[in-house]
């Protein structure tokens, strides 16, 4: 059962719509069960504002730019979300204790397979809980979107996991070493990264460095080319402990400040969700934005402005821990789906 391929019949086409549908129903029948396993948790539905003065502050991530006019014809720039994250933390600030929002989020310089410029994020935040608890989370939600789409196995692209299966939990550390034979940690320090050692590492491993790569280009390229393609088969995968610097939005780990409470989960060699145990310090906050935004002008030649509010919110919010989940990536494996919009309701067109 495939839906439209690229240059095909349009979505809305009878035919490729009656081919998608039964994914679309299993689709549904994941969130009501979802809404039902959170609301028996005490967790209360949020809806955060799709639009922001700041679309997020990540180098990589690439927003839909819009502006306001207000009642005299002033105008004013806003940004479509690439995520309710900020929206979400400023309700822990207010008090909300436990939330998930189903989130439409915009990101653009984003199409194919797995990637759609309209998509869901389910978010999820626990005030005052360790991040581990959203690894249970994970567990739990990857059984509970098998069992209602009556899939015994995660599949995509011939890969497999068993979602009744505990992940494995592998240290970002852990995963280099195994299967780069890169020590990671040699080449940091909780102020500053070696770039010219890990990239001869990385070049002793086979990768391709260029002179200008920084020490988050190599890497990143090692994480792509020789880590991710090997997580999540036969049974589910959570990568912990990112460094710090690759981690903006995450608090340090006690005990070892070069690696962050950040964790990415993966099924079939996809990555399904990135949770943090969330930065409250304003000052470093700031500070870890205005690096990301100086990366983002050297490489793509623009930044997105700070938001202030979310900056001030981070003063009254509590210690949390929270968790973007790719919705639709999900759907897709418990049902078999090849490409995202075959679980998409409406496709943007082109």
């Amino acid at each position: 059962m495939k839906g439209a391929a690229p240059g095909a019949s349009p979505w809305w086409t009878p035919h490729v719509h009656a081919d998608r549908r039964p994914f679309l129903l299993a689709r549904n029948r994941i969130v009501s069960a979802m809404r039902a396993w959170f609301g028996e948790r005490g967790f209360i539905e949020v809806e955060g504002a799709i639009l922001q003065a700041s679309p997020g502050n990540e180098a990589h991530l690439h927003a839909f730019a819009t502006e306001m006019l207000g009642p005299a014809g002033e105008r004013a720039p806003f940004y479509l979300h690439t995520s309710p994250e900020f929206a979400c933390k400023k309700l822990l600030a207010a008090g909300e204790r436990r939330i998930f929002d189903f989130a439409k989020v915009f990101r653009n310089r984003e199409r194919g397979a797995l990637h759609h410029p309209e998509f869901t994020m389910l978010e999820w935040y626990r005030a005052d809980e360790p991040y581990e608890a959203l690894m249970d989370d994970c567990a739990a939600l990857l059984r509970l979107a098998a069992e209602t789409a009556g899939a015994a196995r995660l599949r995509f692209r011939g890969g497999e996991a068993d979602p009744l299966a505990a992940p494995e939990r592998v240290t970002v550390a852990q995963a280099f070493a195994e299967r780069a034979g890169i020590d990671l940690l040699a080449t940091m320090t909780p102020t500053e990264t070696d770039r010219d050692a890990l990239a001869a590492a990385a070049r002793g491993a086979g990768i391709r460095v260029a002179d200008d790569d920084t020490w988050a280009d190599v890497f990143s390229r090692v994480l792509v080319e020789k880590v991710e393609p090997h997580l999540g088969f036969g049974r589910p995968a959570i990568l912990c402990e990112y460094p710090v610097s690759e981690a903006a939005l995450a608090r340090p780990k006690a005990g070892d400040p070069r690696v962050a409470e950040r964790f990415e989960l993966y099924a079939c060699g996809v990555e399904l969700a990135n949770a943090f145990g969330e930065l409250t310090d304003a000052a470093e906050q700031r500070r870890r934005f205005e690096a990301e935004m100086a990366e983002k002008e050297r490489v793509y030649g623009e930044r997105y402005p700070l938001d202030e509010d979310f900056l001030a919110a981070l003063a009254l919010m509590p210690s949390a821990s929270g968790i973007a989940l790719g919705l639709e990536r999900l759907v897709m494996l418990a049902t078999g789906a090849s490409r995202i919009e075959q679980v998409v309701w409406t496709p943007v067109a082109g």
